[in-house]
């Protein structure tokens, strides 16, 4: 009697569809940044197929950055990582703390509007999307170390309106709750204005750096960010290799 296998065709339709479903949860919110992926003997009972296919799926996921594996506790989503060939850019409460100094925040400013049509990085987010207009100052050490000026997408991330931003940093929840797909920073010096200035506890004109961020789910923008650091306040390190080919 011939043994009839499952067609090659057929696995690849089903690997197809573990790791669609996966980036759907993930890239939705449904499946947030550190949470915990099924194990691979509760997805093959799930899906009904065999452990290979399931491991195929989770390991193409973990290529494309979405998924991270952690050795004898599982499979979890990957907390994304800003960064660019030459740039890196940490959340700005890990970056205080981990030079040893204490980290504080002040919520300045919170409220709901539309994006202004003379600032196409606003209208990038939607023309006619609520978003969630937040300032607020960065402190180490008890003195100021950022000023923050932040846009959220609130139908991209509709459960930032119940968050009051009083106790927690924008940056560091996003990083936390919301999982994004692309991002994209520009980098520019700028003399701080009176209002800047006084904030940051500088004097008028003083030299700042004015980092600006973009993020995307998919084709959706998630947030437009401006943070501004007094320029005796911030470095930035590349590091490089040459490439030989």
């Amino acid at each position: 009697m011939t043994e009839h296998k499952p067609s090659d065709a057929g696995k690849e339709t089903l690997h197809s569809r573990i790791c669609s479903d996966f980036e759907k949860k993930i890239l939705s919110g449904e499946w947030p940044p550190g949470y915990k992926i099924p194990f691979e003997h509760e997805l093959v009972e799930m899906y009904g197929c065999s452990r290979m296919t399931v491991n195929k799926a989770i390991t193409a996921l973990v290529d494309e950055g979405l998924i991270h594996r952690r050795r004898r506790a599982g499979s979890f989503v990957a907390r994304p990582k800003i960064q660019s060939v030459v740039l890196e850019i940490p959340d700005i409460q890990t970056e205080i703390t981990g030079r040893g100094q204490p980290y504080g925040f002040e919520l300045l400013s919170r409220k709901r509007r539309y994006a202004q049509k003379r600032k196409p990085e606003e209208m990038e987010l939607g023309a006619d999307t609520p978003l969630l207009a937040l300032r607020c100052l960065h402190l180490a050490s008890n003195r100021p170390f950022a000023l923050e000026s932040r846009l959220i997408n609130l139908n991209a991330v509709p459960e930032a309106e119940g968050i009051t931003f009083e106790d927690v940093s924008p940056g560091h929840w996003l990083i936390e709750h919301v999982a994004w797909t692309k991002a994209q920073h520009r980098i520019s010096a700028i003399s701080a204005d009176e209002i800047q200035a006084e904030q940051l506890g500088i004097a008028l004109g003083s030299a700042c750096l004015l980092l600006e961020r973009q993020t995307w789910r998919g084709g959706e923008g998630i947030t437009y960010v401006r943070q501004l650091f007094p320029g005796d306040a911030y470095n930035l390190v590349a590091r490089f290799s040459p490439s030989f080919g």
